[in-house]
């Protein structure tokens, strides 16, 4: 079984091949929001052929994406080029998988939504998963497994366009840590504020989170702390205190598991009807 998993956000889109249960490649492409389906096939053609593999090996597709109008685009392209019905990661075709237990359980992002269910699976709850992207997101699973919502930042890029993009002064910067967090040039006070402010908004949020989740949950809980997302290859990673995993891929794993259980419960479904008839 090679099932073809995105995720597909607003500044990448991240893609992965599983044969079977193992993610076998991943690829990350710009997301162009614009992008017809013939586009999108041709991306998808020329990074499957880097790795000597096709599109029309594909038996299944799954996606989780924050950018509706590539959705339409990319169902449109499974449909119609691969010849399979897409899986989609969103809280309605995950009802009876994950519980969403927020106020309006439609508005949760589907990278959200797969990265709650990746912990889930993967480590239990009560967990956080840290996804360091486009934005910054907190997702949070509760002890009975349930999604619970979270918190949402800017994402250190996004930070860092706004500022160059608003102080026409400023240069762009390469986004590591700074020798001291006392700048003594412009590149170093800026590497400061940004990489260092951004380490102690990620820290004083998780210590809030983590201190709100534990209140929720039985008496000698421990909450696991996993991060995800583009931001995890950065060194600087380790200075924020209390991350327990590194999962680059915890998204795509997260896609299909959604994938696998929604399969899983259409054939209960089809064999219980089929048992009544």
């Amino acid at each position: 079984m090679k099932l073809l998993a995105a995720d597909i956000g607003n500044t990448n889109v991240t893609i992965g091949l599983f044969e079977d249960d193992r993610l076998a490649r991943s690829w990350r492409a710009i997301t162009r929001a614009n992008a017809t389906a013939d586009e999108v096939a041709a991306m998808l053609t020329s990074l499957l052929a880097l790795d000597g593999h096709r599109l029309d090996e594909l038996d299944a597709v799954a996606l989780a994406s924050v950018v509706p109008p590539l959705s339409e685009t990319w169902e449109r392209l499974a449909t119609e080029r691969i010849g399979v019905t897409p899986t989609l990661v969103e809280a309605a075709t995950l009802e009876g998988i994950l519980e969403v237990r927020i106020d309006r359980p439609s508005e949760a992002g589907a990278d959200r939504l797969a990265n709650a269910l990746a912990a889930r699976t993967e480590f239990g709850g009560p967990a956080i998963v840290i996804d360091l992207g486009t934005s910054t997101n907190f997702d949070l699973i509760d002890a009975d497994g349930a999604y619970v919502g979270g918190a949402i930042a800017p994402g250190l890029g996004l930070s860092l366009e706004a500022l160059v993009g608003r102080a026409s002064k400023l240069p762009r910067i390469e986004l590591r840590r700074p020798p001291s967090a006392i700048g003594s040039n412009t590149v170093h006070a800026m590497q400061s504020g940004m990489v260092l402010g951004y380490i102690g908004l990620v820290s004083g949020l998780l210590t809030a989170l983590r201190g709100e989740l534990l209140e929720r949950s039985p008496a000698g809980s421990r909450v696991t702390v996993v991060a995800t997302g583009g931001y995890t290859h950065q060194p600087w990673l380790g200075e924020v205190p209390g991350i327990d995993a590194v999962e680059p891929d915890l998204t795509l794993r997260g896609i299909r598991y959604a994938w696998q259980a929604q399969r899983d419960r259409d054939r209960a479904r089809a064999a219980s009807r089929t048992q009544s008839a």
